[in-house]
């Protein structure tokens, strides 16, 4: 069933509701899920609209080219996706397979709403699995002290498929700082641990040796500021004093599985809102 989603950010004001959803009735649209939030400390609004396609005399750009005027006048920025559009997704890996592996077989059986033009890796241990999958698959190596050129070859390549999002799934490289600015709101991480603590590389290890009873993973958007970036999704599990460093590291890795997939799943849903240094989540 083809639906609109329409996205909004803004200052919050009274009639933002009444003005949005009485453009959409105007038009005879059947507002199939809705979900709104003002945020008292921001001052800023937020909200996403679905609208079932059929029920409207046009297609998404005549409904842009209309809802524009509205959007001026009540200071809106604002975002049209069709569902029948699927989102392109660059995925960025590594050697660790268990994201990547997960990810592809989520998109194989439908799960995660997206097309997967492309696969990329600072080494070559993964391509048999992205081949396997149908997918093209680009070795792009990080040379030590240069990342910029190979961080320069990876965007050519983003913008050569069309690609709307980049996923590191466990890309072992600190994108740079210009390519968190360029993409921002557009560059997904998993981080195997609960953020804010525990940044950085090994952070099992770093939990285990200060005794922690839970460990978790985190989502969030790449920023110039390492792994601190806007959080999606995170979640946990309970652990003990009987595990060492290399059970927590293989519990990690179903939690980053789990975690990475929602939060995607979310993004592409256009669920993820950005407000400052935090998000809005619509379930």
């Amino acid at each position: 069933m083809k639906r609109l989603v329409l996205t909004i950010t803004c200052p919050d004001r009274v009639g933002i509701v009444a003005g949005v959803t009485g453009f959409i009735a105007s038009l005879g649209g059947w507002v199939l899920e809705a979900a709104q939030h003002g945020d008292l400390d921001t001052g800023r609004f937020f909200q996403r609209i679905e609208v079932l396609a059929d029920s409207l005399p046009f297609g998404p750009s005549e409904f842009a080219l209309r809802f524009a005027p509205l959007a001026e006048e009540l200071d809106l920025t604002w975002r049209l996706s069709d569902t029948d559009v699927p989102k392109q997704v660059v995925v960025l890996a590594s050697r660790q397979d268990h994201c990547l592996a997960d990810l592809l077989y989520r998109w194989r059986s439908g799960d995660l709403p997206c097309a997967i033009p492309l696969v990329i890796s600072n080494h070559t241990d993964l391509a048999p699995l992205v081949e396997a999958a149908g997918i093209p698959f680009a070795h792009v190596p990080v040379v030590a002290g240069d990342t910029a050129s190979a961080f320069e070859e990876i965007c050519a390549r983003f913008e050569d498929v069309g690609g709307d999002v980049m996923v590191l799934a466990r890309y072992m490289q600190i994108v740079p700082p210009e390519v968190c600015e360029r993409y921002a709101g557009r560059i997904i991480n998993i981080h195997h641990s609960f953020l804010p603590s525990f940044i950085g590389a090994r952070p099992y290890h770093q939990a285990h040796a200060r005794g922690v009873k839970l460990i978790g993973a985190t989502c969030h958007y790449a920023t110039a500021d390492l792994d601190a970036g806007p959080i999606i999704e995170q979640d946990t599990a309970r652990i003990s004093h009987a595990e060492g460093p290399e059970q927590l590291v293989a519990l990690g890795r179903d939690i980053e599985r789990a975690v990475l997939a929602r939060g995607l799943r979310w993004h592409l849903e256009d669920r993820v809102l950005l407000n400052g240094t935090r998000t809005v989540v619509f379930p």
